[in-house]
């Protein structure tokens, strides 16, 4: 693994440094440069080639070795075209490899409504996927077929079901299953002309379940947790089952009845955009309305729905997906200096990050996305499929590079090396030469070994941590006869990926 690569290579640079002297080390109040890189156990932040939309994606699934995007779009194109080059017709709808990438065959076209696939879950066996948005029609095979916001699929064939075709009055804006049910999240007052306020439970077969709630806003997530007794909503809400709730609340699984709020978790100007879950915890994503107003994340308990912490980031969030003690996040996060390891506000916006789950802390993971089209918040949708986030939204770059609505992060490997800074010299004393150099930092990896090449040859090197806001001095003092002309160079490596070399620089020691 590449972490402990890196540990290994900071043992070895300490063994080797001898007289070199760093100016700056780690940043006041954060972690050893050695716990720091045994801590890093994040997914890389080198984006693979992927396919691209030619509009917004709002949704992404995966089932069985596929990965499935919905939005609003006509086409796709491979990795690398440039806008309306390539294009192939896929209408907001696409089916991928979730290993390769590669475009599959799965096309069923939406339309009608206002033509936008809004969200989607498999089955927990990966056989069915169900799909919810605004649309009227599917078309697959030729043949279209009146359907009303919401339908499901056999992912073995990507044919259309038969039985799953409620009648839902408006948008579906968010979807769950479990063995025994589909829950339905979003704007409508009715499903198959029965009140169901904007949420609803669903057989596997498309039957209306008794399960029912008022819920007085637009639901925007759910996550179903039946073995804890749960089925968590977020949204726009603030009235729920003629109570007073904003934002977040449980409901028994069988009846909808509440069983749990939250309250003071998500303040009155602010929404619940997000919700996920693993094994022990459920996770939300909220969006503030005005200065300072929540637009973070929290963890809390699925067993007691006890709160663990809430990450204040400002920069409103609009999914997170825990993976193997990370919670990664879409956003466009531009000041978590309340948060540990958080950046302060800088006006950059950070459009995606990790919080570690088990104290909140961020993590070294800076990929970077710009905020693109529409409402332009960048990422708006992540799933994990085996090892790779694959990440869909309206953004239109990555890395500061053309890749629009789509892209995906593995575990590995990480390819990335950073940045080499400019290295300068200068001789004030008789016999000393002083190096001195700016930081650089990596988007994955904390600490990083600067090498310094004398007369051609490897001479010492030294760690430090970095983060793109917090880049300190750096600088070494190298012992020479007088009179002496030496010629030095500097390189980077994070353990995996060594950078250019900057220089040489020419120094003549007094």
């Amino acid at each position: 693994m590449r972490r402990l690569r890196i540990l290994g290579c900071l043992v070895a640079a300490f063994s080797m440094v001898g007289a070199v002297t760093a100016l700056a080390v780690d940043p006041a109040g954060s972690p050893g440069r050695a716990q720091a890189a045994a801590e890093d156990t994040t997914l890389t932040a080198d984006p693979m080639p992927t396919w691209q939309t030619d509009g917004i994606v709002w949704s992404v699934a995966h089932a069985n070795g596929v990965v499935y995007a919905g939005g609003v779009f006509s086409n796709v194109r491979p990795p690398g075209a440039a806008p309306g080059e390539q294009q192939v017709a896929r209408k907001n709808f696409a089916a991928f490899d979730a290993t390769t990438g590669e475009l599959l065959p799965c096309a069923p076209a939406f339309t009608g409504g206002t033509g936008s696939v809004r969200a989607m879950k498999p089955s927990p066996d990966g056989e069915v996927l169900y799909v919810g948005g605004s649309f009227g029609t599917v078309t697959t095979g030729g043949e279209e077929t009146a359907v009303s916001n919401a339908v499901a699929f056999d992912t073995a064939d990507c044919t259309l079901r038969d039985d799953f075709r409620p009648g839902v009055a408006a948008t579906v804006r968010a979807v769950d299953a479990t063995a025994d049910a589909v829950y339905l999240g979003g704007d409508f007052p009715t499903v198959d002309g029965q009140p169901r306020q904007r949420i609803a439970a669903l057989g596997p077969a498309g039957a209306l379940l008794p399960f029912r709630a008022t819920v007085d806003k637009a639901v925007r997530a759910v996550t179903a947790a039946p073995e804890h007794g749960k089925i968590i909503i977020g949204g726009d809400f603030n009235t729920v089952n003629g109570a007073s709730v904003h934002a977040l609340v449980s409901l028994d699984p069988a009846s909808g009845n509440t069983n749990q709020t939250f309250p003071g978790w998500i303040e009155p100007r602010s929404v619940v955009k997000a919700l996920n879950r693993d094994d022990t915890n459920f996770y939300l994503g909220a969006e503030g309305d005005g200065h300072k107003v929540f637009d973070g994340r929290i963890a809390a308990s699925l067993t007691t729905g006890a709160r663990k912490w809430t990450d204040i980031c400002y920069g409103a969030t609009q999914a997170v997906v825990p993976y193997r003690g990370a919670l990664y996040s879409g956003s466009h996060a531009h000041n978590c200096e309340d948060t540990p390891g958080g950046f302060p506000d800088n006006n950059i916006r950070q459009h995606l990050l990790a919080n570690s789950i088990a104290d909140s802390s961020i993590q070294i993971w800076f990929p970077q996305t710009n905020g693109g089209l529409g409402e332009q918040l960048g990422p708006r949708a992540m799933v994990m499929a085996g090892d790779i986030l694959w990440t869909g939204g309206e953004f239109t770059t990555v890395h500061s590079k053309p890749q629009q609505s789509l892209t995906r992060f593995p575990a590995a490997p990480d390819t990335g090396a950073p940045q080499v800074p400019v290295l300068s010299g200068e001789s004030t004393t008789a016999g000393k030469v002083r190096l001195s150099w700016k930081a650089s930092w990596d988007r994955d990896d904390p600490v990083l070994t600067y090498r310094i090449i004398r007369d051609g040859e490897f001479y010492k090197s030294v760690d430090a941590q970095s983060r793109y806001w917090d880049r300190p001095t750096m600088g070494m003092t190298d012992t020479v006869p007088s009179n002496s002309t030496h010629r030095y160079s500097l390189e980077v490596t994070d353990g995996d990926n060594l950078s250019g070399r900057n220089g040489p620089v020419s120094v003549t020691a007094r």
